[in-house]
């Protein structure tokens, strides 16, 4: 293998692989993508259904989990980042979400000139191919096919009915016109398979000469010269090795692992890398700042009605539909059960959704390992915009040695707020007529959490990530002390290097990250290639009229 390339990609996740399969495009560009992970290959990552496995597994996931969280009773909550092909997009919950428009119209107000939702439009059509998404609104020939599944269960209707009966709208596509209302979720599954962004872009991309990918690599620097980035120091097998970039490095790695990069490469707050013996290149004090992620909670209800998920909770169940997927990819084993969802405001003066609902027809933890006593469904809750602010920082100079990471979970007043009312109005949601035919008692909180602090006791002892960590080498202007890369994401202060991935949102998306992370990809591709960006949008997404003065 050449150690000399033009380009050098650090990460094969979701952005990581978008870039590497359009930056390889042209044939006269040498591309290297460095991964730490290995194959994902096997039912494990492949299979929808099977979602809860692989991010619990050390072969597929860094295993980061946060310092003890201050205002969540010293709770250490896990962070799983993917260590695979495909990075997080090879082992999350499938789960395809845009964004609403305001979020990239607040990135441009937040000094991301060019990031505005007329400008990140084009690139959504550009990444998709949508199976069933607003005409006119969505993508019909790009890489990652998004689709709805079969709604095989009578709860996935139920839960949008009852949404209209408590006076909320349903939108026939949440990616499209109109975030706002109860909706079919959406996934990146493709022929009963997970669409990972490998999948999607970096398989069918390294079929071309000019792309090479090392797995098993795990990037220690950036190779500085003068304020340039001229390549990188990786880890493989044991022997240190070094690649180099004629053109630029760029770091695609993970809002913890890039900003951890950066710091062991000199770049970030000045004290941080004195204190751990780092020469400073450039002094960033917004490098590992700014970290933010959504929380959800489960409210669980019991079904009177023996039709959930539950009844194949059992060894015989899961060997047929895992039978059944692995010949025919089809039925149970082909969907990520997430088929239905809701993004509403919290209260009146809110202008767009700050609260997203994951609903499933089970009662089960994410991570796969409990099922509620019998036949449940319930509602992944919890408030898109929170105001706490974490970070990510080094223990030490040694590359092998994990980040610190504190998110600071829950430590704004408002957070403590939002969450009530989400519970509050999941409750009023589940106390519909539609829900009336299967509705038991309530699992969580339960009947008895009804006052601010039985509810803050609920939030503090059972609020999870939804795993949307996210703004850690924050986009902005060149001349914001506190941004760590400028409307191109390159790295301020420095030459030859850029960030692109979740780390460099300015403020966490509405949603899940994955296609933001992925639309992030696509675009960097056009700055770092030196093109005129995609032609902006006149398309005007939907605000509702009356939300300065109603809910709903």
């Amino acid at each position: 293998m050449s150690d000399q390339f033009d380009f050098i990609i650090v990460g094969a996740g979701s952005a990581g692989c978008a870039m590497a399969s359009r930056l390889s495009e042209d044939p006269r560009n040498r591309v290297l993508v460095l991964e730490f992970g290995g194959t994902d290959a096997g039912p494990f990552i492949q299979m929808p259904a099977a979602l809860s496995y692989p991010m619990n597994m050390p072969l597929y996931d860094w295993g980061f989990e946060s310092e003890p969280e201050p205002h969540l009773g010293g709770r250490r909550l896990a962070t799983p980042r993917g260590k695979v092909i495909g990075g997080s997009s090879s082992i999350n919950g499938m789960v395809y979400v845009r964004g609403h428009a305001c979020d990239f119209d607040t990135w441009e107000d937040m000094g991301a000139a060019g990031w505005g939702y007329r400008h990140v439009l084009p690139y959504y059509k550009r990444l998709e191919t949508s199976h069933g998404g607003q005409s006119g609104w969505r993508g019909t020939d790009g890489p990652l096919h998004v689709q709805r599944g079969t709604k095989w269960n009578p709860l996935y209707e139920a839960f949008k009915e009852a949404g209209q009966q408590a006076g909320y709208g349903v939108t026939v596509d949440y990616n499209g016109e109109r975030q706002e209302g109860f909706a079919d979720m959406e996934m990146t599954v493709h022929r009963g398979r997970r669409w990972s962004a490998a999948n999607a872009y970096l398989k069918p991309a390294l079929k071309r000469k000019n792309l090479t990918l090392v797995k098993g690599a795990m990037v220690r620097k950036v190779l500085m010269e003068d304020k340039r980035a001229v390549g990188v120091e990786y880890e493989t097998g044991g022997t240190v090795r070094q690649a180099r970039a004629d053109r630029e490095v760029i770091l695609a790695a993970s809002s913890i692992n890039s900003p951890k990069i950066l710091l062991l490469s000199g770049i970030g707050p000045s004290e941080h890398l004195k204190e751990k013996g780092i020469d400073v290149v450039a002094d960033r004090p917004g490098v590992g700042a700014n970290l933010q992620d959504h929380l959800e909670l489960y409210l669980q209800q019991a079904s009177t009605q023996p039709i959930t998920l539950y009844k194949h909770w059992n060894l015989l169940s899961k060997a047929v539909i895992g039978a059944q997927w692995l010949f025919l990819k089809t039925g149970l084993g082909a969907s990520n059960h997430f088929e239905s969802c809701a993004f509403i405001r919290s209260k009146a003066g809110v202008k767009y959704p700050d609260i997203q609902y994951h609903f499933m027809p089970f009662a089960v933890r994410y991570d796969g390992k409990a099922a509620a006593e019998g036949h449940g469904f319930q509602a992944h809750v919890g408030p898109m915009r929170s105001r706490s602010r974490g970070r990510v920082s080094l223990r030490s100079g040694d590359p092998r040695e994990k980040p610190s990471i504190l998110f600071n979970y829950m430590s704004h007043e408002d957070d403590w707020e939002d969450f009530r009312i989400s519970i509050r109005l999941t409750r009023e949601i589940f106390g519909q007529d539609a829900f009336t035919p299967y509705r038991g008692k309530e699992i969580q909180p339960g009947a008895h959490a009804i006052s601010d602090d039985a509810l803050n006791d609920f939030i503090r002892e059972h609020v999870e990530s939804a795993y949307h960590p996210c703004g850690t080498c924050r986009m902005g202007a060149a001349d914001d002390p506190m941004a760590v890369v400028d409307p191109e994401c390159r790295v301020i202060g420095v030459d030859g290097l850029r960030v692109a991935d979740s780390s460099i949102f300015p403020q966490i998306t509405n949603g899940n990250l994955n296609g933001p992370s992925i639309m992030v990809g696509e675009k960097a591709s056009d700055h770092i290639l030196g093109k005129a960006p995609l032609p902006a949008s006149n398309q005007e997404p939907w605000i509702h009229p009356d939300w300065e003065t109603s809910q709903r």
